[in-house]
């Protein structure tokens, strides 16, 4: 074999071995960046989902410590958010989720709260269903370096 073909052989393994390298790159680099955009379009439904949730727990449960009927269609609403998060999140946030919802049909049960005894709760904290709730989901951002 001459000198003129070991050059050329050279030459295009080279080219090969270049080109396979730039289109391999170029291929980890979208895998990379796709992954990267589902995984921050999974968080953020998951965020919209438990804000969601926290308003209309919120507001469920101011109204169970002052009124004896609930609105049975805003509790439904808060069951499907239940279920909703069932599908997108953690056992430890459905859990505590199920837990303010428990939390809130109890207390429409439960006797109307006076002023003095809201002023009671809030001093104690026990005014604070969602913390439980709320800080299980900081956790589940952090971990994905979300927060």
């Amino acid at each position: 074999m001459d000198s003129a073909s070991i050059s050329a052989f050279a030459a295009l393994g080279g080219a090969l071995i270049g080109g396979l390298t730039s289109f391999a790159t170029s291929w980890l680099t979208q895998q990379t960046q796709a992954r990267a955009q589902q995984l921050t379009h999974k968080l953020t439904r998951q965020e919209d989902l438990y804000k969601e949730f926290i308003e209309e727990a919120s507001r469920l449960y101011a109204d169970s410590l002052v009124h004896d009927t609930p609105d049975v269609s805003q509790l439904i609403r808060l069951y499907v958010m239940i279920s909703r998060m069932r599908v997108l999140a953690s056992t430890r946030i459905v859990e505590n989720a199920d837990k303010v919802a428990r939390m809130i049909v109890n207390n429409y049960l439960a006797p109307n709260k006076t002023f003095p005894e809201l002023r009671d709760m809030v001093n104690s904290g026990a005014l604070d269903p969602l913390r439980d709730f709320s800080e299980a989901s900081r956790e589940e951002f952090q971990r994905f370096g979300f927060v």
